[in-house]
């Protein structure tokens, strides 16, 4: 199976598990469950839970366990993205080509439904039928707790928030994007070897791995908003810009900014190559991402 076969099944499959794990609108408060329902499946890449299903998959994690932990990491993920998109934070009326879900409905009504599928994300790895272990549950909920907090990515939203103000300079900018976006990236590949009770040296190999791909995948993002147009992208472009904050592409310049992905879309594939035909899709998986449009 190609990566992007591979990449489109594993999307079926989690839309199938969201659907089952999502509550159906009912009763007066059906709205919010309306709103949850139309911001995780707005469609998109399915990243982060591909991750979780592909280093899962490296140990033989039974598949369903590893599709719960894909849903939480999604429905996680998804909240982030309501949240963001609030004229409080990054005021966008577009998200994956439609209209944002505080557009869509109202601002309180995505703010509720951000909430609840925050929540909904440790309510599915607290359950016995993503592991019969509680201490692998507690374990995946913590890591999540880190990966989603102020040390991870809500710190480097701060960070980015304010990033308008501040001068910052490479070091800044890594440190900002591996807690924005690298912290998710993180738990989706380390949940894999957490679930199959694996050993130090496979969860270090695939952190190194997530956090040269999600900086990778970040740099790709930010070209996207330097050089591409909103109809190819799904979403408003040239805000980084506009707004004053410093990238990698400002920094380094869109060649170099080209470069330095490559070179960390090859080191993230040094990290596995000990796993050999097992993580083929996940060596092939940074560069598919910085070609990339939207």
């Amino acid at each position: 199976m190609t990566l992007e076969a591979a990449l489109k099944a594993a999307s079926a499959e989690l839309d199938r598990t969201l659907d089952a794990l999502l509550p159906q609108p009912a009763g007066f408060h059906a709205r919010v469950q309306e709103a949850m329902r139309y911001a995780i499946f707005a469609g998109g890449k399915r990243l982060r839970p591909f991750l979780v299903l592909e280093c899962a998959g490296l140990f033989d994690a039974p598949r369903e366990r590893a599709l719960r932990v894909a849903a939480a990491i999604e429905a996680l993920h998804t909240y982030s993205l309501v949240h963001d998109d609030l004229p409080a934070m990054d005021d966008d009326d577009l998200r994956r080509g439609r209209p944002t879900t505080h557009k869509r409905f109202d601002e309180a009504t995505a703010i509720l439904a951000g909430d609840a599928l925050l929540t909904l994300a440790f309510e599915i790895l607290a359950d016995p039928a993503t592991h019969p272990s509680g201490e692998v549950r507690a374990r995946l909920v913590a890591e999540l707790a880190r990966a989603g907090g102020s040390e991870g990515m809500i710190g480097g939203q701060m960070m980015d928030i304010d990033a308008p103000n501040q001068a910052h300079g490479a070091d800044e900018v890594i440190e900002l994007q591996r807690r924005k976006t690298g912290a998710l990236f993180e738990f989706s590949c380390r949940s894999g070897a957490v679930l199959a009770e694996a050993g130090d040296r496979d969860m270090a190999a695939l952190t190194d791995y997530a956090r040269d791909l999600g900086l990778a995948f970040q740099i790709g993002d930010d070209l996207i908003d330097a050089t591409g147009d909103a109809g190819t992208a799904g979403k408003a472009v040239g805000k980084d810009e506009a707004q004053g904050k410093a990238t990698l592409v400002s920094l380094y310049g869109v060649e170099g900014a080209r470069r330095e992905a490559r070179r960390l879309a090859a080191r993230a594939g040094e990290a596995v190559a000990t796993y050999g035909e097992a993580a083929a899709r996940l060596t092939a998986l940074p560069y598919f991402l910085l070609d990339r449009q939207g």
